[in-house]
């Protein structure tokens, strides 16, 4: 499965790029995730609860953080079983500031699912895929613009970037 998309982001690159390799803001970004722990350099293991139709449980998990390039690009490579299935995806993130406290901020996103939640169907899975990705953007531009609770609790429903994220399935 494959899917791309963009959202501009109420903060100057380097905001961005800080929160996002910082594992407590990012937990709280991650739709879903009730821990996040960096385990070593530009390294992290996690519980996130997540599902697909009726399919759903807790995904443990590590991501490792590549080819950084401060502010500007970084890959993440993402693992995580659970008993509803598989997840092995790789992502591209890059940062273009667009000046005036904004950064658009664009990834590319391959993912391969399996066992149960993975045999649900392409449709599906790409359509839960593109709400997260929404979702995770919306909340990263609340922990960027300040708009984060101060408590460290995920909201329930987040509310839009100020630019749509716009996530579309690549072919």
């Amino acid at each position: 499965m494959k899917i791309t998309g963009s959202a501009t982001l109420q903060a100057p690159a380097q905001r961005v790029w800080d929160r996002m390799l910082d594992p407590e803001a990012l937990a709280r970004a991650i739709p879903g995730c009730e821990r996040l722990e960096r385990t070593g350099p530009n390294e992290y293991r996690g519980t996130v609860t997540a599902g697909v139709g009726s399919i759903k449980g807790s995904f443990q998990g590590d991501v490792r953080l590549g080819d950084l390039r401060p502010a500007e690009s970084l890959t993440m490579h993402a693992q995580g079983t659970g008993a509803p299935g598989t997840v092995n995806a790789e992502i591209g993130v890059r940062l273009n500031d667009l000046g005036e406290g904004r950064t658009e901020l664009s990834y590319d996103a391959e993912a391969v699912v399996g066992g149960m939640v993975g045999g649900v169907g392409q449709r599906m899975l790409t359509g839960v895929a593109r709400k997260m990705a929404g979702e995770f953007l919306s909340r990263l531009d609340e922990e960027v613009s300040g708009r984060a609770e101060p408590s460290g609790a995920v909201p329930e429903q987040a509310e839009g970037p100020t630019a749509p994220a716009d996530p579309q399935a690549a072919t």
